[in-house]
C-alpha cells in the first residue's frame, strides 16, 4: 500500500505567536520522503520539533506578526508497526477527560450496552449506535464542545464521534483513546479523527462516521481527546486560521468490512 499525504495552513499572526502543529505523520510510519517547512510573508521560520507520546511529533513555532503558511508532504510505502499498551496506557484511557466524559454518561452507556459481554460486538454495538444516533453536520459543533454536548445536540463532525465513542467505551472499562490520521477516501477531505479501543491484546480503530476506510488511515497524533491531538494549538498571541487544505490518496482504496477488528497501520 502507497499513501501520500500533504497539508498546507494558512494563519493571520496579529500578535507574536508561540504555536503548536501537529501534522506530521507519527513515527510508527517511516516515509519515503517527506517535508514540511513554516514561511512568515515569504521568509522561512525556525521550528523545533517536539516527540510526543504514542510517536506523536509536534513542531513548535514562535512567530512575529505576518501571514504565515504551514506546509507538509509525506509519501508512506507499505505498513507501519501497530502500536501496543503499557500498563499506564491501560490505567490513563480508562480515566474521564476534557472532551470524553465518561463517567457522566456512565449511566446513559449502561443503559443502552450493559447487556453486552463480547467487547468485539461491543465495539460494533457503540460505533452504530453513536452512528445513528447522530447527523454530521459541518461547522455545527464549537472547538470545546465534548461528547455530552454532542449526544444533547444529536450532531457534530468526526471529533464529536470520536469523543463520544471515546467516552461510552470507558464508561464500560473498555481502555479508549482519540486518533488524529489522514484518511484516504475521506469526503469533503480534511483532517479527520477517530477512536481506538484496547480489545483482544490490540488497538482496534472505531469510526462511527464511516467516512474513510479504516485500513488505510495514517496516524498523525494519539491522545486522551483532541486536547493530545489538535492540528494547532495556540500557546499565546492571536492568530486567525485564514486557510487550510489536506489531501490523502492510497493507490487501491480498500473495502472496509465493519464487523470485523481493524488495526491502524
Amino acid at each position: 500500500m502507497k499513501r501520500d499525504v500533504a497539508s498546507r495552513i494558512e494563519l493571520d499572526i496579529t500578535e507574536p505567536a508561540e504555536m503548536v502543529f501537529s501534522m506530521a505523520v507519527s513515527r510508527h510510519h517511516t516515509p519515503v520522503a517527506e517535508h514540511i517547512s513554516f514561511t512568515l510573508d515569504g521568509q522561512a521560520l525556525e521550528f523545533e520539533q517536539i516527540n510526543d507520546a504514542h510517536g506523536t511529533r509536534l513542531h513548535r513555532v514562535q512567530s512575529p506578526v505576518g501571514h504565515l503558511v504551514a506546509a507538509y508532504d509525506a509519501s508512506i510505502v507499505g505498513e507501519a508497526e501497530a502500536t501496543v499498551a503499557n500498563a499506564t496506557d491501560l490505567v490513563v484511557y480508562r480515566r474521564p477527560s476534557r472532551y470524553a466524559e465518561s463517567d457522566a454518561l456512565g449511566p446513559t452507556a449502561f443503559a443502552e450496552f450493559g447487556g453486552i459481554t463480547d467487547e468485539t460486538e461491543l465495539l460494533t454495538s457503540i460505533a452504530s449506535w453513536v452512528g445513528t444516533h447522530l447527523a454530521y453536520v459541518s461547522g455545527s459543533s464549537l472547538p470545546t464542545d465534548g461528547a455530552i454536548r454532542t449526544l444533547l445536540a444529536r450532531q457534530g463532525v468526526c471529533r464529536d464521534y470520536a469523543h463520544l465513542t471515546v467516552a461510552l467505551l470507558r464508561a464500560l472499562n473498555i481502555p479508549a483513546r482519540l486518533v488524529s490520521v489522514y484518511a484516504p477516501g475521506l469526503y469533503p477531505m480534511d483532517f479527520h479523527a477517530v477512536a481506538e479501543a484496547w480489545v483482544d491484546g490490540a488497538w482496534r480503530v472505531v469510526d462511527a462516521t464511516t467516512l474513510a476506510p479504516r485500513s488505510s488511515l495514517v496516524r498523525i497524533a494519539t491522545g486522551r481527546d483532541a486536547a493530545d491531538s489538535a492540528f494547532l494549538t495556540t500557546i499565546s498571541g492571536r492568530v486567525t486560521l485564514t486557510g487550510m487544505e489536506v489531501t490523502a490518496i492510497v493507490d487501491t482504496l480498500p473495502n472496509d468490512d465493519l464487523s470485523e477488528l481493524v488495526v491502524m497501520h
